[in-house]
């Protein structure tokens, strides 16, 4: 499954034009040099896309977009997850129907469910669908963790529950799910920063906002430490930390978005509430770009 899906996948921007309505052609765009910089897959509407400020017409359109962009290049994991079991359920099957190749469901935000709640709303998603679910477990921005043993009852209750963006933070909680989880189930850092150490106790990849930018430096840190150079990717993640720390010294998507508007791809700013870049961010995230530029604005 984790072939099926990729190692190295990249919670996608969604553009916006000058009327803040959605960029299809920059999408477009984008998902394919994306792909080209070596993404195994792409998470659309996610956190990083501003999953929560697109409607549910605006996110199908956007699935749509995005996998006729990449075709089978890449696989298409289509953020479907709501604060509500009912209007996420739909969103599934508009997903399926959309072409997407997996669907990424978020814990509620919110609304604080408990670990019964979460077993009943995620079935309800995994029944609505033949597609692979992979879980978002991110507590920092949903109020509420999925625990170990409810992920792993899910997995075992819902065949097409594949896997888990794990964003707790928790090396310990991401430990035992890889310790517990049965063959073929993917663990993804959901976090930058802790991918090695993840790999380090077992994980498949990586789901990344950096990745937008060092996709094929995650993919050196990856195949180094499968071959046992594992100082050689040391090296190359503690090279990226300045990088990644940048990305996130204010609310994420905002410093990449201002990031690849640099690099030349017109992304807009986030949709409110999410405002402009701090310009202390900006001036720190600058140079750390100079080897992602493209060859001709280098030479300036």
């Amino acid at each position: 499954m984790t072939q099926r899906l990729g190692a190295i996948v990249t919670a996608m921007v969604t553009p916006f034009d000058d009327a803040g309505a959605v960029n299809h052609a920059e999408a477009r765009r984008l998902a394919r040099w994306l792909v080209d910089r070596g993404n195994d897959g792409l998470v659309i509407a996610g956190s990083t896309g501003e999953g929560q400020t697109l409607d549910a017409a605006e996110r199908v359109a956007l699935w749509e977009s995005v996998k006729e962009a990449v075709g089978n290049g890449a696989t298409v994991i289509a953020n479907a997850g709501t604060s509500s079991t009912r209007e996420s359920v739909g969103l599934v099957k508009a997903a399926g129907a959309a072409g997407a190749d997996a669907i990424l469901a978020v814990v509620p935000y919110y609304n604080k469910p408990t670990q019964r709640g979460m077993l009943a709303h995620f079935g309800a998603l995994a029944d609505a669908t033949a597609l692979p679910i992979v879980i978002y477990n991110i507590p920092g921005r949903t109020a509420a963790n999925l625990l170990p043993e409810t992920l792993l009852e899910l997995a075992r209750r819902h065949p097409n529950v594949c896997g888990v963006k794990e964003s707790s933070g928790d090396l310990k909680q991401i430990a035992i799910i890889l310790r517990d989880r049965n063959p073929g189930f993917i663990v993804w850092s959901g976090d930058d920063h802790l991918f090695l150490p993840c790999l380090a106790l077992g994980a498949d990849g990586v789901v990344g906002v950096a990745s937008h930018l060092c996709s094929r430096e995650f993919r050196q840190i990856l195949d180094a430490y499968r071959d046992g150079r594992v100082q050689e990717a040391a090296q190359i993640h503690a090279s990226l930390l300045p990088l990644m720390e940048a990305l996130f010294a204010t609310t994420s998507p905002i410093p990449i978005k201002w990031a690849l508007t640099q690099l030349g791809f017109e992304v807009g700013p986030c949709r409110l509430p999410l405002d402009e870049i701090p310009q202390d961010v900006a001036n720190r995230l600058r140079p750390l770009l100079y080897p992602y530029l493209p060859a001709t604005a280098q030479r300036r």
